[in-house]
């Protein structure tokens, strides 16, 4: 099903450009502030102040997106570029000529793809630089066991990383349920046994079930889902957990000199797997509401309402790494720089440690048995 109405005819690409007041030149988003930066001149804009803090960053009804109902206000198109090679797709402005991918490093040449899109309704902001992002990577790389020579000198010295806003879904709901299950209470018998010869005396742990059932209710707030197909998942999850009440109102000036990247997982697709972290949590409520030592739930029927989900941006800064013909992607949260990758492992490093071990190894031996 798709998540989005007809397009309308007078839908237009949305494409922003920020100029310079003094030069002309293209502005940046300057991490951990609200201005915008010339590189070519050094002259600083303020943004345009944020009004109407809570309207930007209302919740759309789950239920409109079923019925195919959104509201064309919240409906944009965007230029974007496809890598060849990972599939990412992120927007690119109609200067742009030629970029490497972000994600694997590929060479790519842009073309005229359109993404409509849901619009989105607020992000974080990037809080630390570029610069601040390669140290935290550097020192990550530095921790690795048996990484290439050259890997912690690529984070010092290679291609600046690349700033991208990553796409996800947020999902609030309102839940109760109903369960049954059992209530597992342990209690102890004393047993006697011969060991030796001898006779010893055991305490053995049982547990006496009954009959439990009840209900328990809760309220979702912003469960976080990620509307990328190429971003890792188990590196997304790692750079978790976001500061989601630093949300701000989407402004287009925060992605000036930044990527984004378009969302590839649907709103249904993601609310799939928001409902299996509810899920997860539901039974966790269970489980503490049945009590005991142990708990076992046969059942429970979960009535869901009020659903609403927002789109939003999250800040990532990322190095793709080629060794070997083998390209590994590193991941900085550019709000609280903490790291996540795949690293690559020396066989070298790691032949001429085990070589070492069995030098030790062989001495200790060798010098146990001149002792005997």
């Amino acid at each position: 099903m798709s998540d989005l109405p007809p397009p309308a005819p007078s839908t237009p690409v949305q494409e922003y450009r920020f100029p310079c007041e003094q030069c002309g030149s293209d502005l940046r988003y300057t991490p951990g502030a609200t201005q915008l930066t010339c590189d070519h001149c050094g002259h600083v804009q303020k943004m345009p102040d944020q009004s109407g803090h809570d309207a930007a960053l209302r919740e759309i009804d789950f239920n409109t997106v079923l019925g195919a109902q959104v509201a064309q206000s919240e409906i944009e198109e965007t230029r974007v570029v496809t890598c060849p090679s990972c599939g990412a797709q992120t927007e690119f402005h109609e200067s742009t000529q030629a970029a490497r991918c972000p994600f694997c490093d590929t060479p790519v040449v842009t073309d005229t793809g359109i993404h409509r899109h849901i619009k989105p309704q607020g992000l974080l902001p990037f809080v630390l630089d570029e610069r601040t992002a390669r140290a935290a990577m550097t020192n990550w790389l530095g921790r690795l066991w048996f990484a290439p020579n050259g890997l912690q000198e690529y984070a010092r010295k290679g291609r600046a990383l690349n700033g991208i806003y990553v796409p996800y879904w947020t999902f609030d709901a309102d839940t109760k349920s109903g369960y049954h299950g059992e209530r597992g209470d342990a209690y102890y018998e004393t047993r006697t046994v011969r060991r030796g010869g001898k006779t010893e005396t055991q305490r053995v742990r049982k547990i006496r079930w009954s009959s439990r059932s009840g209900r328990v209710a809760r309220w979702f707030d912003d469960v976080l889902v990620l509307a990328s197909r190429v971003m890792p998942k188990r590196y997304t999850d790692g750079l978790q957990p976001w500061d989601l009440k630093a949300l701000s109102p989407y402004q287009p000036e925060y992605l000036a000199g930044f990527r984004a990247e378009a969302y590839q997982v649907q709103i249904e697709e993601g609310f799939v797997e928001a409902r299996e972290i509810m899920d997860q949590v539901i039974r966790q409520d269970i489980r503490q509401d049945i009590g005991g030592d142990e708990q076992r739930i046969h059942n429970v029927d979960t009535a869901i309402k009020d659903v609403t989900f927002k789109h939003i941006l999250l800040p990532v800064w990322t190095a793709a790494y080629r060794y070997r013909n083998k390209t590994y992607l590193f991941v900085v949260n550019g709000q609280t720089g903490k790291v996540q990758g795949e690293r690559p492992w020396s066989k070298t490093k790691i032949a001429f440690a085990v070589l070492v071990g069995l030098i030790i190894a062989g001495g200790i031996g060798y010098a146990m048995y001149l002792n005997q």
